[in-house]
C-alpha cells in the first residue's frame, strides 16, 4: 500500500512512512542524537539524516517560527509596510522618556553590531540624547564596522555639553573601528552670511565631501521644543524662531531642518543659518536610521518617515502603534 504523506504528492510506502515519521518524532520531539537514532533503529547515521529530510519534504515535520516575548515583528511588518521603510525595529519598552531613551539605546546598539559590515561611511546628528544612550551600550566591534563616522551639523558649542557632542562622535567611531571627522563650528549661527563663511573655509572642504559620499546617517528625531541636550548646549533655536516655526506648522526636525506634519520642509531664515549638511543631501543617503520616542515626539516621528528623512526607524511599542493608528500617508 501508499500513502500521499502531507499531501505533497509525493507518494511514500506505508512502511517507510512510518520509519520516516518514527525517526522524525525522536529526532525532533524527543531530542535524541541522530548517531543514537542510527544505534537504535539499526540503521546508518547517513540513512537518518536523509530521513529526516524526506521528513520535511513530505510535510511530516514543518518550521514553526515562535515569536519571543518582547519581539515585536507584526508591528515591524506593518510599520514597514505602511510606510515603505526599509526596515522597521519595535522596542519592547515603556515608561518616561528617560526609561524610553535607554531601551531604544540598547535596542540601536544591538542593530549596529548586527548589520554594521564594514566600508560604511557613517553621518551622525551631534545633539542627541538617544544617539548617545547608543553609543553608552555599545560593544566594540572585533571587524570595523566603518571607515569614517562624520558630524552632520555644528558641533561646537557649550563647553560641558560639546564635550558629549565630541564624546558621542568618538567613542562611536573607537567602537566600530572608523575615522571621526568633527564639524568644528556651532550648528547654528547668527546670519546667513556667517554661516556662508564657515561652509566656504577650507576647514570645512573635507567634511562637505564627506557628506556627499555617507552610505548612512544615524540621527534623532526632534520636536519643536528643543530637548534638554540642544538647548544646554547653545544651538537651540531662539523663540522668534520657534514661534516662526509655530506659525508655519513646524511638528520636528531631523538636523536643524524643520518640517510640518506631511514631512515637507518648512522653508524660513533659519534654515540659511544651519551649519549642516543639505536637506537634499541628507535624504539622498541610502540608508537613514532614525532613532527616537515617546509621547511627546508621535507626531515629529510620523512627519519624518512620512517626509523620507529616515527610512529605518528604531521606536518603542507605544509610538509604533500610534503611527499605525489614522490613515496612511497620502
Amino acid at each position: 500500500m501508499a500513502v500521499n504523506a502531507g499531501g505533497a504528492g509525493r507518494f511514500v510506502t506505508d512502511g517507510r512512512l512510518r520509519l520516516i515519521t518514527k525517526v522524525a518524532h525522536m529526532y525532533h520531539e524527543l531530542g535524541i542524537r541522530q548517531a543514537d537514532i542510527a544505534d537504535a533503529l539499526h540503521i546508518s547515521q547517513t540513512k537518518v539524516s536523509r530521513l529526516l529530510k524526506r521528513a520535511g519534504e513530505i510535510g511530516i515535520v514543518r518550521t514553526v517560527v515562535v515569536v519571543s516575548q518582547g519581539v515585536h515583528l507584526t508591528l515591524e511588518q506593518e510599520l514597514e509596510t505602511r510606510y515603505g521603510l526599509r526596515e522597521a525595529v519595535v522596542v519592547d519598552v515603556e515608561g518616561d522618556e528617560s526609561e524610553i531613551i535607554a531601551g531604544i539605546g540598547s535596542a540601536g546598539a544591538a542593530y549596529l553590531e548586527s548589520t554594521l559590515a564594514g566600508g560604511e561611511r557613517i553621518g551622525i546628528s551631534p545633539w542627541s540624547q538617544t544617539l548617545l544612550s547608543v553609543a553608552e551600550r555599545l560593544h566594540p566591534l572585533r571587524v570595523p564596522g566603518a571607515d569614517r563616522v562624520v558630524q552632520l551639523l555644528g558641533g561646537v558649542g557649550e563647553g560641558a555639553v560639546q564635550a558629549k557632542a565630541n564624546r558621542l562622535l568618538g567613542h562611536l567611531a573607537e567602537l566600530i573601528g572608523a575615522e571621526p571627522l568633527y564639524v568644528q563650528a556651532p550648528g547654528l549661527v547668527g546670519s546667513s552670511e556667517i554661516r556662508q563663511s564657515l561652509i566656504g573655509d577650507a576647514a570645512m572642504q573635507p567634511v562637505a565631501e564627506e557628506w556627499q559620499r555617507l552610505t548612512m546617517a544615524l540621527v534623532g528625531i526632534g520636536s519643536v521644543q528643543p530637548s534638554p541636550l540642544l538647548r544646554d548646549s547653545g544651538n537651540a533655536i531662539a523663540p522668534a524662531d520657534q514661534d516662526h516655526l509655530i506659525a508655519a506648522h513646524a511638528v520636528g526636525d531631523v538636523c536643524q531642518r524643520f518640517f510640518d506634519a506631511t514631512g515637507e520642509l518648512i522653508h524660513s531664515d533659519l534654515d540659511s543659518r544651519v551649519v549642516g549638511i543639505d536637506p537634499e543631501v541628507l535624504r539622498a543617503i541610502p540608508r537613514r536610521i532614525g532613532m527616537a520616542g515617546g509621547e511627546r515626539k508621535h507626531a515629529a516621528i510620523r512627519a519624518a518617515i512620512t517626509g523620507g528623512w529616515v527610512n529605518v526607524i528604531i521606536t518603542d511599542v507605544t509610538t509604533a502603534r500610534a503611527l499605525l493608528d489614522g490613515d496612511p500617508p497620502a
